[in-house]
């Protein structure tokens, strides 16, 4: 099979990383299956895309039966996937740790962690069995999967934990010749992260406020298409893409 054949899936396709991974994976030769809530921003992702590359799925990462029924659309219209890019992901409002519902930490959890997990079973049973056999899923990680920052247990823990979830996919998926990587992203120029730049910025731990740098959210588009590329004799288990001067590295 060449790679102008090879079918990839990432959720959260119509904004931000999600797009950017999306158009470099099209970019590739790569048909994607671009996986997301709001139908127009798929489509407009599409658009920035190559003609005839892709593929508008509109789906609830939190409901399991809208999961189930994504990848049942996949094998029914490509009859295999090769690449999954588990990407979308939510925040809680930032709180106090002690105010923080338990309904927002389960949303969280919904999304970030029983989501991919629940898409990589999904990709496994397709991989398995098809020929030829294997695939590559990459996880979305991010910067907090190794640091927190204030107010943010739900989604630093989610993404702690997918973590785990990579390590242990990837084991389990080498008798299936499944390669399972991670992606840890941060500062990456996205919607979501606007507020880094405008305003008084994000607060830090010390308790002040500051703006942040940011770097092009098209480095971590790239950084997936490369890991989606290698043989799968090869394998990124890890590659963190952080704006440079970010305040991560030494203490801020």
């Amino acid at each position: 099979m060449t790679e102008a054949t090879k079918i990839a899936l990432v959720t959260g396709a119509g904004t931000g990383v999600g797009r950017a991974a999306s158009l470099a994976l099209m970019d590739k030769g790569y048909t994607v299956v671009l996986v997301g809530r709001r139908l127009e921003m798929l489509e407009e992702t599409a658009k920035l895309g190559l003609a005839g590359k892709s593929l508008c799925v509109t789906a609830d990462m939190a409901n399991p039966a809208a999961i189930a029924a994504l990848f049942d659309k996949v094998k029914a219209t490509y009859g295999r996937l090769d690449v999954l890019f588990n990407n979308a992901g939510m925040g809680a409002p930032p709180v106090n740790f002690e105010d923080l519902a338990l309904e927002q930490w389960q949303a969280v959890v919904n999304t970030n962690l029983t989501a991919p997990f629940l898409c990589t079973q999904h990709a496994f049973r397709i991989m398995k069995d098809q020929n030829p056999r294997g695939g590559r899923i990459i996880n979305n990680g991010s910067i907090s999967a190794h640091a927190p920052r204030p107010f943010s247990a739900a989604y630093t823990s989610t993404k702690h934990a997918i973590t785990g979830l990579t390590k242990a996919s990837n084991l389990d998926g080498r008798m299936y010749d499944i390669a399972v990587g991670q992606v840890d992203i941060g500062n990456a120029a996205t919607p979501m992260t606007d507020r880094m730049v405008n305003g008084p910025g994000v607060l830090q731990p010390d308790g002040t406020t500051k703006h942040e740098p940011r770097m092009d959210a098209k480095a971590v588009g790239d950084a997936v298409a490369y890991m989606a590329g290698l043989p799968l004799d090869a394998n990124v288990l890890f590659m963190t893409v952080m704006a440079t001067k970010m305040p991560f590295v030494g203490r801020g």
